[in-house]
């Protein structure tokens, strides 16, 4: 075997062995980017029929959510309050306010800035549902948070 070809077989073994770091290269740990939590989120708050208390498992979403978000730039906060059809539409209109008044006081008491609010409510008019979907898919907030990491 010629050296020129001993050489070659040498430089390319050490290449492929040789994944870590070698002098004059960066550090590749310093190209790599984390991925921020600090994204838009959507997400569902659910009631028991006629009520706007929040549920555990209500909290716990808000919570989960509050947390995720934690340390965020929180631009805006659009809470929709929803009912079921069943009820009149003055009486669905304030029940979906009421919803969405105590997601959005659950979120401030997370620590989320209080201007960044838009509530909303819709009523029975806004809760459309799939065929299928059973009536308390209606009995939500929905939650569409505009968040981006600090700078």
């Amino acid at each position: 075997m010629n050296k020129t070809r001993l050489i070659m077989i040498a430089l390319g073994a050490a290449a492929v062995a040789g994944c870590g770091w070698t002098p004059g290269m960066r550090d590749r740990s310093a190209l790599v980017a984390e991925t921020s939590s600090c994204a838009p989120k959507r997400f569902e708050v659910y009631f028991a029929e006629n009520e706007a208390r929040l549920t555990t498992p209500a909290l716990q979403a808000i919570g989960l959510t509050a947390t995720q978000l934690q340390g965020c730039d929180i631009r805006r906060v659009r809470v929709t309050g929803l009912a079921s059809a069943t009820g009149g539409v003055e009486s669905n209109l304030n029940l979906s306010e009421r919803r969405a008044v105590a997601v959005a006081e659950a979120l401030v008491a997370a620590g989320w800035p209080t201007p960044a609010f838009e509530l909303g409510a819709v009523g029975d008019a806004g809760a459309v549902t799939a065929a299928g979907t059973s009536e308390p898919m209606r009995r939500r907030t929905e939650v569409v948070v505009d968040a981006a990491p600090r700078r």
